[in-house]
């Protein structure tokens, strides 16, 4: 990791560490409440690289949607991850981030 990004990578993880169950951010609202607004993309990398028990299932994109990520069930894991602490989605697959998002989501 760059030295450069270590800053926004370990507010990443606090931010992310805070969001209760059964709420959601997006991406870009980590960005922005780190600190780093427009690097939306570096939160998905900074979660990646977070601690197991790090809740980045909580993080969806700013549509409300999961973010497809190629991998092997992991996008229905999250799916179900949030189901499980009575996380909506609406027919289209997507949150209603008015309802559930955490402040500062959109």
């Amino acid at each position: 990791m760059s030295t450069t990004l270590a800053p926004l990578h370990a507010a990443v993880c606090r931010i992310v560490a805070a969001i209760p169950p059964g709420r959601v951010m997006s991406y870009g609202a980590v960005a922005r409440a780190a600190g780093f607004p427009r690097h939306a993309r570096h939160v998905a990398r900074a979660l990646r690289l977070g601690p197991d028990d790090l809740p980045w299932f909580r993080v969806v994109n700013h549509r409300g949607g999961i973010a497809a990520r190629g991998l092997n069930g992991e996008d229905d894991l999250q799916r179900v991850l949030l189901e499980a602490e009575g996380v909506g989605f609406d027919s289209a697959g997507r949150i209603d981030l008015a309802r559930y998002g955490w402040p500062g989501t959109r």
